[in-house]
């Protein structure tokens, strides 16, 4: 089953996927620009092989919902996420809003 549905931060709204799978589920929260994503978002290729994207992104490791995606600190970041200021460590909601 795939849930989307509008999530409001700070009078932004953000768009949250989950993608229930078997054993597993894919969470992801994005704006226009990027998207925080769970453990199976793998920052090497975005960073090496689609490097010349700029895609704006980060991984939160361990979460099992939505609301723990924007409450877990990322574990890892794309160039481009670090160039915005966002690094390993933030909160999922912080660094959606410098993805506005």
């Amino acid at each position: 089953m795939i849930n989307m549905m509008p999530i409001i931060l700070e009078n932004h709204t953000f768009l949250a996927i989950s993608v229930q799978l078997p054993k597993t589920n894919l969470l992801a929260v994005a704006s226009e620009k990027g998207y925080i994503m769970c453990g199976a978002l793998d920052i090497g290729l975005l960073n090496d092989k689609l490097k010349n994207r700029k895609i704006l992104a980060g991984r939160a490791t361990g979460v099992k919902s939505i609301e723990e995606l924007l409450d877990a600190p990322l574990e890892s970041v794309t160039w481009e996420a670090a160039e915005k200021g966002i690094h390993p460590g933030m909160i999922g909601k912080k660094a959606l809003m410098r993805m506005i």
